[in-house]
């Protein structure tokens, strides 16, 4: 790889300063493959080029909106080696919303749930002197249905 004697560098610390990470966390996407293996000074720090701040920006919000860094690899990888992952990244994030629109409607089921709890929760504790368990958690547990008959005890039952 040749260096460009015009291009600025970075240790690691001021990178991760800058960036507002850490440089443990710099190595690691070195290992993921999000940054490119440092050079290093005479001295042995790691030395990355100061353009590694916007990919470093770039990575951090992109985990922000959900992408994983494998993703961020593989379409880095992509568009490292010159190719064009638009279409590749549109369908992740297309993917991401579908999964947040999931998670929107099962949070929206579970608030309905504690607030229908609850309010069965406000009844039970008005009826109760604050010194008396309510039973609230045990509430919780769903009562068994018996309804076996005698004769259906013991029936066995093909499988």
């Amino acid at each position: 790889m040749k260096e460009d004697p015009k291009q600025e560098y970075l240790r690691s610390g001021a990178l991760a300063r800058l960036a507002g990470v850490s440089t443990d966390t710099l190595r690691h996407y070195e290992r993921k493959g999000l940054l490119k293996k440092p050079r290093r000074s005479g001295n042995g720090y790691r030395e990355y080029p100061a353009s590694d701040l916007d990919r470093v920006r770039l990575v951090r919000s992109a985990l922000g909106i959900g992408f994983t860094l494998e993703e961020l690899a593989r379409v880095l990888r992509v568009r490292d080696g010159g190719g064009s992952p638009c279409s590749q990244v549109r369908a992740l994030a297309g993917t991401k919303l579908a999964e947040v629109e999931t998670q929107l409607r099962e949070l929206t089921m579970l608030r309905d749930e504690l607030r229908g709890l609850l309010k069965n929760w406000d009844v039970i504790l008005a009826k109760k002197p604050p010194s008396e368990r309510a039973g609230l958690l045990e509430s919780l547990v769903p009562k068994p249905r018996l309804s076996l008959s005698r004769s259906s005890r013991f029936t066995k039952t093909s499988r």
